[in-house]
């Protein structure tokens, strides 16, 4: 249990926190870098209006346009880096909030672009390719934007779309400041000690043995949430009516199929997760079933969806041994791998620790040019060790899409990106299953492994399921109050969770603290990913380097 104030950024052990230096020396340099990347847009920007004169004019402009994200993609990770490690200091604030404008300047200075080359019709396009060979290396950027085409607009409708951008990100902005650097828990007497509780520290209380002071900290943690719920809907609302307006100025039939056509993706697949997961709903009630079984509750609460149900086997973990077996776990995946995962702890690319004003969760990210960025809030608790390798996933899967494509074509699909972070997962579990050393470790591990499809197949398709039906909502007109947003995720709760779950009202608003639900149906993908993963994973360990190579490939 963490009894004590998280302490201060500067408190932190230097070799704890990650290293930003090789993206910017000082903010100085990344002031020079804003400017470079202004005097880059605006020469680009004077070639509006020549772009589809000749095949070596719109080469060009697609070089000079590849030249400026190399320079503005580590801008804007920076501030964003700069910003999450502690997210109540002003000078992290300013550089976030500098990064944003500027994007939205660029943005709508370049807006011109798209519409511009998308009067091209696809034969000429075909015959530029031939003219001006140098066109190749753009050849999937284009087939992109030629596969939007449809909900492409003119050049000033896209440049008044694009003059939103920044408005439109203000739910967002709001929500994160709330949620990291505003909003506050008061702590709770147990045991003659005060539990201080956080957003980073929540899970790991709740995976506390004693259900006494879970039933403190839940009813602390979501009673002070539920004080917000009007403030929350109202930033959610927001949210879905940006992704509303968006759908219909684009001409797409709803938000949500505008989301998952940006990442190529039929909304049949995720209709079909749906069907997947309500048809084998039985075996997530009975797990719940197993779970209160186990815990020997007559009542079966919330907060007892986390603690483990094998009492007996409670690891903890150093952020060394984490590193030890990681660098085990993962080794499957090949020598060249494991240098890497090595460059990662020696080269400081991960923050580790929780402190004061740090954003909560975790994530990877980076730029084009230099090594990418984990961020994480490390207990010492299994689950440390597993967000530790599936974030060192997404890592190592931008590492290799870097290295392997141009800046234009590095960024993958979400709908690819978990699958890289999971199957990291996978291999961790089965390593330590193979390990275990006795029934009880075992046990907990498998248990562990259920708990993976609890939180990622179904958990994360209840999200969706949330999602979709409020985005409906708004969409037919209906407005979407603090009390119509907590009856939907109580009624989702229940049919998921199933009948052996005793059902509060406290838990009716834990949509208020998924910070997901701003992405614009995003989390389906975990779910989907999930299942890849496994499947890819075994096949990892089965095969050998006959699956390593194309699964690296």
């Amino acid at each position: 249990m963490q009894t004590n104030a998280l302490p201060k950024r500067a408190g932190i052990d230097p070799a704890l926190t990650w290293d930003l230096t090789p993206l910017y020396p000082d903010t100085d340099a990344w002031e020079a870098a804003g400017k470079a990347a202004l005097n880059k847009a605006e020469a680009l920007a004077a070639r509006a209006g020549t772009l589809t004169r000749s095949p070596e004019d719109l080469l060009a402009a697609l070089r000079e346009y590849e030249t400026l994200a190399e320079t503005l993609e580590p801008y804007g990770v920076y501030a964003n880096l700069f910003h999450d490690q502690d997210t109540a200091d002003p000078a992290g604030q300013s550089l976030a909030g500098k990064s944003a404008m500027l994007g939205a300047k660029i943005g709508e200075m370049l807006a011109f672009m798209e519409p511009e080359i998308l009067t091209l019709d696809e034969k000429t396009l075909g015959s530029w390719y031939e003219q001006a060979p140098g066109l190749e290396h753009f050849r999937v950027f284009l087939k992109e934007h030629f596969r939007e085409k449809p909900h492409t607009l003119s050049e000033k409708e896209e440049r008044l779309l694009a003059m939103t951008s920044e408005m439109a990100s203000a739910s967002e902005t709001s929500y994160e400041r709330l949620l990291d650097a505003d909003l506050t828990f008061a702590p709770v007497k147990h045991g003659g000690e005060t539990v201080v509780i956080t957003n980073a520290n929540y899970i790991p209380l709740m995976l506390s043995e004693d259900r006494r002071l879970r039933k403190k900290v839940y009813e602390r943690f979501y009673g002070t949430y539920r004080q917000f719920v009007n403030t929350w809907a109202a930033l959610y609302e927001g949210q879905v009516k940006q992704g509303i307006f968006y759908a219909r100025a684009r001409k797409y039939p709803s938000a949500f199929e505008a989301a998952v056509s940006g990442n190529n993706v039929s909304p049949a697949v995720c209709d079909a997760l749906f069907e997947s997961v309500h048809r084998h709903m039985p075996a997530m009630h009975r797990y719940i079933a197993l779970r209160k079984r186990r815990l020997g509750v007559k009542t079966l609460r919330m907060y007892d969806v986390y603690t483990p149900i094998v009492a007996d086997y409670r690891p903890k973990f150093t952020f060394e041994e984490a590193k030890r077996l990681t660098l085990a776990a993962l080794a499957p995946l090949g020598d060249a791998y494991r240098k890497l995962l090595e460059q990662a702890f020696s080269e400081r690319w991960i923050d580790v620790l929780p402190n004061a004003g740090k954003r909560g969760g975790a994530y990877s990210s980076g730029a084009y040019g230099t090594h990418p960025y984990v961020l994480m809030n490390f207990t010492g608790e299994l689950d440390d060790v597993f967000t530790l390798v599936h974030e060192l996933g997404h890592a190592l899967h931008s590492w290799h899409s870097d290295h392997a494509q141009s800046v234009l074509d590095a960024r993958y699909r979400i709908f690819v990106a978990e699958v890289a972070s999971t199957t990291n997962e996978v291999l961790l579990l089965e390593y330590l299953l193979a390990r275990a050393k006795d029934p009880t470790e075992r046990a907990y591990l498998l248990n562990h492994y259920l708990d993976n499809f609890k939180n990622t197949l179904y958990r994360q398709t209840m999200f969706e399921e949330f999602e979709r039906r409020t985005y409906a909502m708004s969409e037919s007109g209906e407005p979407l109050t603090a009390e119509a947003l907590c009856r939907v995720y109580a009624d989702l709760n229940r049919e998921y969770y199933g009948p052996a779950m005793e059902q509060d009202e406290l838990i009716a608003c834990e949509w208020c603290r998924i910070p997901h639900f701003y992405y614009n149906f995003y989390v389906y993908q975990y779910a989907t990913s999930f299942a890849a993963a496994v499947a890819i994973a075994k096949r990892i360990l089965n095969e050998g380097e006959a699956a390593v190579a194309p699964y690296l490939k």
